[in-house]
């Protein structure tokens, strides 16, 4: 005997992937913030804009080993070696006491701070060095300019400036500035967590042995790793078997308790495809459970109480490319990254090789790029199906074809979206 979703289940209204994508933006907004200190923050998004304290450099900065003179002392050089009184030396971290006045000099150090009074740096190549009862001297065999070899005080950075803004992530370049400054303590949007789960009694742990028509629940291990490249925190539950009730109680609890819940599986037509079932139950509002695209055409998004709820299909393929288009957006919305950075990047690009599948629906198709005589190429996977699961580790872009090309031939252009990690 049939329930009561049955019919509905076969009238889905598929929905564009832009149009899916701005409903589920729609529904996010920024997260909570939190202040960490700024050695712990490599891949965290920035709250807040930093400005510089005070100028980069902040004292004139010798830029050779060699010694501050004034320049106007070198003009006859021409006519032979200018003898200059060494009065200091200046190494780096240490600020001389002396005025630098014509007839002397300071040895000096690359990065030392330029003593008041000279207004160049000789680098040490250029001299030679005497000394006459006690007394230091340098030639100078070049004529020096002023300025030369002197890095001014704000040449990189003046006070006030902009160092960090808001939704920027900090890396490797940014804790440079960050330390150079002395801010050791920012604010970070917190990481989104977020609850997954598979569905589905067919599924077995990693761990388990293999059994007749069973399959191991690779699809949640794939998911985490999804979660914590687009920033997230991901906290994997418990496989459900198909059990719609025992499902609710999963869902309701994960969504009280996390900020978003994916969960992979039960979301097509058939009996035991659960997660389509709860999504229509009216316990929360769904936002669509139909997109016109291939693989994936089944995904599904929720929300209740402002969370999230994403079912993904259970083909390996069509979950990694939903969690692509729709999940990782709104953990990126969330951890506050600019707007123009919340999608993937997309090149256009030749195809390698044909496509010769045909579908009324967008598909995103599995591939690899490469630079071929100077043009970006795209290499359709030979295996693409919804249901492979090996092709997804070889995957550098999506190829969008679009159903109006029928298929494409090869050297067709294309869009191609850029996989996370593509260009490393």
């Amino acid at each position: 005997m049939g329930t009561k979703y049955d019919t509905e289940k076969f009238k889905r209204k598929a929905l564009q992937v832009p149009a899916a994508q701005e409903l589920i933006l729609n529904q996010v907004t920024s997260g909570e913030i939190e202040t960490i200190v700024s050695v712990d923050s490599h891949e965290r998004i920035i709250a807040e804009a930093i400005t510089a304290p005070h100028p980069y450099p902040a004292f004139r900065r010798s830029g050779m080993d060699g010694y501050a003179i004034v320049a106007i002392d070198t003009l006859n050089t021409d006519d032979g070696i200018v003898w200059l009184k060494v009065i200091d030396e200046v190494p780096c971290g240490t600020v001389s006491s002396k005025i630098i006045s014509s007839g002397t000099a300071a040895r000096i150090m690359t990065g030392a701070q330029v003593p008041e009074g000279a207004d160049a740096v000789v680098m040490l190549e250029a001299t030679e060095q005497r000394n006459e009862n006690g007394v230091s001297w340098v030639g100078i065999k070049v004529p020096a300019r002023s300025g030369q070899n002197i890095t001014p005080v704000g040449f990189e950075i003046t006070e006030g400036d902009t160092l960090l803004r808001s939704g920027h992530k900090i890396g490797p370049g940014e804790l440079s500035v960050l330390a150079t400054f002395g801010v050791h303590q920012i604010q970070v949007y917190r990481k989104p967590v977020v609850g997954i789960f598979s569905t589905g009694s067919e599924l077995l742990d990693i761990t388990d042995p293999l059994e007749p028509g069973k399959i191991r629940n690779s699809n949640t291990y794939m998911l985490a790793s999804q979660i914590r490249e687009a920033g997230g925190e991901p906290v994997v539950m418990e496989a459900i078997p198909d059990d719609i009730e025992l499902a609710r109680s999963k869902v309701e609890e994960a969504l009280q308790r996390y900020d978003l819940v994916v969960t992979t599986g039960g979301v097509s037509v058939g009996d035991y495809d659960i997660m389509g079932d709860l999504v229509r139950c009216g316990s929360m509002d769904m936002l669509f459970n139909k997109v016109a695209m291939r693989p994936g055409s089944v995904t599904t998004a929720a929300v209740k109480d402002r969370r999230l709820l994403f079912a993904l299909s259970g083909n390996p393929g069509a979950c990694y490319v939903g969690f692509l288009l729709f999940v990782r957006p709104a953990i990126r919305k969330i951890l506050g990254i600019d707007k123009d950075q919340l999608l993937l990047p997309r090149w256009t690009a030749e195809l390698g090789r044909a496509y010769t599948k045909v579908n009324n629906f967008t598909r995103f198709v599995r591939g690899t790029l490469k630079v071929t005589d100077g043009k970006v190429v795209a290499y359709p996977a030979q295996l693409d199906e919804s249901s492979v699961m090996v092709t997804i580790k070889d995957s550098s872009c999506l190829i969008i074809i679009p159903p109006e090309l029928k298929g494409a031939a090869e050297g067709t252009k294309v869009d191609v979206i850029l996989l996370p990690g593509a260009l490393a």
